[in-house]
């Protein structure tokens, strides 16, 4: 399993760094100068070449890089997907996705290469 964690574009790197004080291993795609507005199937590829499983609210689109790939039977990495509804990304509300996403890395629970969950 992997205990490693990319977060897509839509999350803030104070998300990233509150994790990685709880002793994660997370990474905030923004933090890097190259991160931000990479095309969707890029931000696969590095978390595939990094072997970090992926958060995102972009369900659509990666779900078909997802189906893609499985396919062509190439490579892809874990997706754990979020919805603003649940998790609203306020700074009132970011406790709650830290608490969910900790007790994720706790209990080794972070989707595998080519599988999904949902964050809840």
């Amino acid at each position: 399993m992997s205990n490693r964690l990319l977060l897509d574009e839509m999350f803030s790197p104070l998300l990233a760094e509150s994790l990685r004080e709880r002793g994660h291993d997370v990474v905030a795609l923004v933090d890097r100068p190259e991160g931000r507005g990479l095309p969707d199937s890029q931000v696969l590829d590095l978390s595939v070449a990094e072997r970090r499983c992926l958060l995102t609210e972009n369900v659509r689109d990666f779900e078909i890089l997802r189906a893609q790939r499985l396919h062509d039977g190439q490579p892809c990495a874990g997706l754990l997907y979020s919805s603003p509804h649940r998790f609203p990304r306020t700074k009132t509300a970011i406790g709650r996705l830290i608490a969910a996403l900790d007790e994720l890395f706790s209990e080794e629970e972070l989707p595998v290469p080519g599988q999904v969950d949902w964050l809840v």
